[in-house]
């Protein structure tokens, strides 16, 4: 462990344990900081509800393209083209920008789900556990079609069950009505939407990572870039399309409609502060992807990682907003018992990633740290040569 932690401390290798550490923590701290925000300028600077969500999805939106767009990501690299309409492009855009627009839709409907007549508990719980049966049936699919050719292990399956169990133990506190959204068309247009378009974005990560041949280029940076640029065009002409068909004058002042067109004709004094914090809202969204795409890995355990880190940071978030932001609640009870069956999924995530950071260091699929723990436990022979 302490061989790990040292080798995390500096640069490391594509696929290895060290640098799925490094893009965990990375992950986390940024939750938390975006946690914390959304609550300070909630409850302390007065900017909450649908104007903070507006500014600061322009800000993270704003960051995301700003890094593709100065570092150059958006060049993706590819070995294999295709013409389309009498443009020769990479044949990956093909589910690729696909995948963009299907993040265009998963953004407005993850507000949408807290707006709408659900209970923001359930919603809650719908959205975090989805992610991680969703990223289970993704492997068993491509594990039919011949798609993906590892095996799930068994560790994997057991973190599953722990993780659904962190998040379901809300389901005790349910009040009577919480789940009437179930007669509601528009919620469960806005629930199906989301559902169907994190199903499809998982897949197509994980088509894309497993159908990588022997040698080819696995460009994630690109592939960020390109499912960020084609979901803000997205995102930029629906709501284009939504704010020129409200009528101020004629919708009710406490639907979305109304505080989402009002907030941007009538823009809050904190509307650049609100975009600032957007910035590592933006930031989450690069550390997000690259571990749903982590190389060598399953969308099981990419999606394991994913969930259980942002988990994690949810409760850290409220620790921090209680000790900083005067009136605010501490965890609750179940809110600490989630956190020990958090503790215990990653205790079995963790022998899964050891088993498998030895597999692929074995098939030479990922070149392992000098002082990994991987290299003084599992017993590689040197890649043969032609």
């Amino acid at each position: 462990m302490i061989n790990t932690i040292k080798s995390m401390l500096g640069k490391t290798h594509e696929g290895t344990t060290e640098r799925l550490l490094q893009l965990s923590l990375g992950y986390f701290f940024l939750y938390v900081i975006t946690g914390y925000l959304a609550k300070h300028f909630d409850k302390v600077l007065g900017m909450g509800g649908t104007a903070y969500t507006v500014y600061n999805t322009i800000g993270g939106m704003l960051i995301c393209n700003l890094v593709v767009l100065i570092w150059g990501w958006y060049r993706f690299k590819s070995s294999d083209y295709t013409n389309f309409l009498g443009i020769s492009m990479p044949r990956e855009f093909l589910y690729i920008i696909p995948s963009g627009i299907c993040t265009a839709v998963i953004i407005p409907t993850t507000t949408l789900m807290y707006v709408l007549p659900i209970s923001v508990m359930v919603a809650m719980i719908i959205m975090r556990a989805s992610v991680i049966i969703i990223s289970r049936i993704v492997d068993s699919i491509q594990i039919h079609q011949g798609i993906l050719k590892k095996r799930v292990y068994w560790e994997e399956n057991v973190g599953v069950l722990f993780a659904l169990l962190a998040v379901s133990i809300k389901f005790y506190y349910v009040r009577p009505g919480d789940f009437d959204f179930i007669h509601n068309a528009a919620a469960m247009t806005i629930l199906i939407s989301y559902l169907t378009a994190y199903s499809i974005r998982i897949y197509i990560f994980n088509y894309y990572k497993n159908t990588r041949k022997p040698g080819a280029i696995y460009d994630t940076k690109g592939f960020f870039a390109v499912e960020q640029i084609s979901s803000t065009l997205a995102i930029l002409l629906a709501g284009a399309i939504f704010f020129y068909s409200i009528d101020l004058a004629t919708a009710g002042e406490k639907s979305f409609a109304f505080q989402f067109k009002d907030s941007l004709v009538n823009a809050p004094a904190l509307w650049k502060e609100g975009i600032l914090a957007g910035l590592p809202f933006g930031l989450v969204a690069f550390f997000s992807v690259f571990l749903f795409m982590f190389k060598g890995r399953t969308a099981t355990f990419a999606g394991l990682v994913n969930r259980l880190t942002s988990l994690m940071a949810g409760t850290a978030a409220t620790v921090l907003v209680y000790l900083l932001i005067k009136g605010q609640k501490p965890p609750k009870g179940e809110d600490w018992a989630g956190l020990a069956a958090i503790l215990v999924a990653l205790y079995f995530v963790g022998k899964a990633e050891k088993k498998r950071a030895c597999e692929l260091a074995k098939a030479h699929e990922i070149e392992p740290e000098k002082s990994s723990e991987i290299t003084a436990d599992c017993p590689i022979e040197p890649e043969k040569k032609d």
